[in-house]
């Protein structure tokens, strides 16, 4: 659960990802029989598919379940020849430790999936919205928003942590509000309010490609 004495909301990642995300991550991936890890996998529905398409998955979530391995992506060991997150890396802690580990077990050309909430643009306006459409209608679109910036990272945060070890895509933007409980019926509406700027686009997409280089240098301790 999000919560604080405001406001208690089901966690982000609990949306399963959707017919859209599961084409979008297949697409962006190796052929199988590839290699691949997902970070915060959930309940595994996305892992199950991979699986069933023919590729190999360890599919990771601090949660644990069938199919999915309850270890944190800093302990993960092996070679992959991909990575997939699907609205889990604004949970990953420590951020950039568990980078650094995703690094080690890609191999130079590697592809990270990217698919994120982006806690960043979120605002008011944006939780206005959603709470109109959600059963937590008593709750206050501020505490919403001071919630989940309080603790989740936000894109920003991710690609700067990933830029260390990995070429970066420029994140595309869009809707991702549908996909958290108030169901994938209502994207045409969100994408008709992110259009007409009432509201901003909170999903990004990249691919984060590992490159060859090695950690920039940390900076010099002040004189």
């Amino acid at each position: 659960m999000l919560s604080t004495p405001a406001c208690q909301i089901s966690n982000l990642t609990f949306s399963v990802p959707t017919a859209e995300v599961h084409a979008y991550v297949r697409a962006t991936l190796p052929p199988p029989p590839a290699r691949i890890l997902e970070v915060g996998a959930g309940s595994g529905e996305l892992a199950d598919a991979l699986r069933e398409a023919g590729y190999d998955v360890l599919a990771i979530d601090p949660a644990g379940g069938p199919g999915v391995v309850q270890i944190p992506l800093r302990e993960v060991e092996g070679t992959f020849d991909a990575a997939v997150a699907v609205v889990s890396m604004h949970h990953v802690e420590p951020l950039a430790e568990s980078v650094e580990r995703l690094a080690a077990v890609l191999p130079e050309g590697a592809r990270f999936v990217v698919d994120e909430f982006d806690v960043g643009v979120y605002d008011e306006r944006a939780a206005r919205w959603w709470l109109g459409h959600a059963e937590h209608r008593d709750h206050e679109p501020g505490d919403l928003v001071a919630d989940l910036r309080g603790h989740l990272h936000s894109v920003e945060t991710i690609v700067g942590a990933l830029r260390r070890w990995f070429d970066v895509g420029v994140p595309v933007r869009g809707t991702y509000l549908h996909r958290w409980e108030i169901g994938p019926a209502l994207r045409g509406d969100e994408e008709e309010a992110v259009a007409g700027g009432l509201i901003p686009a909170t999903g990004a997409r990249f691919i984060a490609t590992r490159a060859s280089r090695a950690p920039s240098a940390p900076p010099p301790p002040p004189a």
